[in-house]
């Protein structure tokens, strides 16, 4: 055999064609899907939370809105409702601005801070940016507060220059800017991006059980009835589910810094995140068979920007904020940032994985009743 003849075989054309397909759609979804950073990053939403009584407080926050890049800036809230916010991610940051503020800025005292809050259990661009922004922002306040003081005082008291001088010097370091940080991820990429990674682990492994069990499903037509074949095919992936979904809690518990109280939920999560997964990408698996993986592999690229791992929803492109709401890794990546960092509520986003997982469900009967034919089943 030459190796031209090699080449027109059935092995070769697939493997090139799967090579540039895959190399197409990873760099046409990722490269535009990241361009969101940092061109979207105005469309984060933060509070100025000024209770400060003196005019300081409303000094800053007026210059603070004019200067942030931010288009949406709460004002009109309080403090605690704000946190609630922060803690649901529908907030990126929280600046309070606290009631004695302008007088202990006046007095010199040590303890006129600005309180900026922000919640790790959350995308990862989101936390870093805010970090980045409070740092900057600190800096500046610093800067100005601490030389605005001195003259204040200064103003106020007649005092000879050497006393002047010593006086200013200990007033430099009256404002300090108070980060705060919510629902701490412990140090390491891989806490941050657990609640990723739990989720693809068990999704590429119910893609790759969809093409194979639907392939037992069709392979045995003719030895059962193919509602009996489904109800098969359900059992195997929850079966499936329970075995990988055990695994998975056990490797990332003996690897992460998670608390062994979370491990039965983790491993209840990860079963209900194969069945899920195995009934979205078993959808066009039962519509086109084997062909069908050509659209659940830009799928589940698509996914990896759309779960909000790394950027939130606020920051995505419509395509991929729209997709968000459909699919089952987004919901899968909250609930597990809600459910391991964070302490809002979990139920909202398994709910919403557990609709999808049933409607997904519902699309394949459908599928099976219109377009697999019963067949004659051999008694034999």
């Amino acid at each position: 055999m030459k190796f031209t003849e090699f080449l027109k075989g059935k092995g070769a054309k697939s493997s090139i064609f799967m090579g540039i397909f895959y190399a197409v759609c990873m760099l046409g979804i990722f490269l535009p899907g990241y361009t969101a950073i940092p061109g979207n990053i105005d469309q984060l939403p933060i509070a100025i939370v000024n209770e400060d009584t003196g005019e300081v407080g409303a000094q800053i926050a007026e210059n603070l809105k004019g200067q942030l890049p931010f288009e949406e800036i709460k004002t009109n809230i309080s403090n605690k409702a704000a946190l609630e916010d922060l803690e649901d991610n529908e907030l990126a940051l929280v600046i309070h601005i606290p009631e004695a503020f302008s007088a202990n800025l006046q007095n010199g005292d040590v303890s006129s801070s600005i309180d900026f809050t922000v919640n790790e259990a959350s995308a990862t661009v989101v936390a870093s940016t805010m970090n980045q922004v409070v740092s900057q922002i600190n800096t500046q306040l610093s800067t100005q507060f601490s030389q605005q003081t001195a003259e204040g005082i200064l103003m106020n008291l007649n005092v000879p220059k050497e006393q002047a001088q010593e006086m200013a010097e200990k007033i430099d370091n009256s404002y300090v800017g108070n980060i705060v940080t919510i629902n701490d991820i412990p140090d390491g990429m891989h806490n941050n991006m657990l609640p990723m990674f739990l989720t693809m682990a068990l999704y590429v492994g119910a893609m790759i059980a969809a093409m194979q069990l639907v392939g037992a499903f069709k392979a045995n037509r003719g030895k059962a009835t193919k509602t009996r074949l489904f109800v098969y095919v359900q059992v195997t992936a929850v079966i499936i589910g329970i075995l990988a979904g055990l695994i998975s809690a056990a490797i990332a518990f003996g690897i992460n810094d998670v608390s062994g109280e979370m491990f039965i939920q983790i491993w209840e999560q990860q079963i209900l995140n194969y069945w899920v997964s195995f009934n979205f990408t078993a959808t066009v698996i039962f519509l086109f068979g084997e062909a069908g993986m050509l659209l659940n592999i830009p799928v589940l690229l698509f996914q990896t920007i759309a779960n909000g791992a790394t950027i939130s929803r606020d920051l995505m492109y419509a395509p991929y904020e729209w997709a968000s709401y459909i699919s089952p890794m987004y919901y899968s990546v909250q609930a597990y940032f809600a459910n391991i960092f964070g302490s809002t509520s979990v139920s909202p986003f398994l709910m919403g994985l557990t609709l999808v997982g049933i409607v997904a469900m519902l699309i394949n009967i459908v599928i099976v009743w219109i377009f697999h034919k019963p067949l004659q089943v051999d008694k034999a």
